[in-house]
């Protein structure tokens, strides 16, 4: 049984940055996908970034490059959202996902089959 549990959101202003975790149990190959993606009031889910769970492959949408890192603690199998320069678009709920039944070539919201509950960022202008 796969869990994701995210941590981390909150009210920040412009620019400043914000850590977004994602404490995983459950994943156990290499190449399962963990991504993050987030979902403005009333918009569908969008990709923000992606990871496999063996660390070694990262993938960022494009209006999130530069400013955003994913990484992954393999002790304490933790995804992180390390979040920079944060403007006020970012605002959104965050939600953590991951995808065990095959190869993400794609980070399609509908391939991921596991989600957590959120978490809230705000980010005031």
């Amino acid at each position: 049984q796969v869990q994701l549990v995210e941590s981390g959101g909150g009210l920040v202003q412009a620019g400043d940055s914000l850590l977004l975790s994602c404490a995983a149990s459950g994943l156990t190959k290499s190449w399962y996908g963990v991504g993050w993606f987030r979902q403005a009031p009333g918009k569908e889910h969008k990709f923000v970034a992606g990871i496999n769970w063996g660390g070694t492959l990262t993938n960022y949408a494009d209006s999130v490059k530069g400013r955003f890192t994913i990484s992954r603690d393999n002790a304490k199998n933790t995804v992180y959202l390390q979040m920079n320069s944060l403007l006020p678009e970012d605002t959104a709920v965050y939600y953590c996902a991951a995808n065990t039944a095959f190869v993400l070539s794609n980070w399609k919201a509908d391939y991921m089959n596991y989600w957590g509950k959120g978490t809230l960022v705000t980010v005031s202008s």
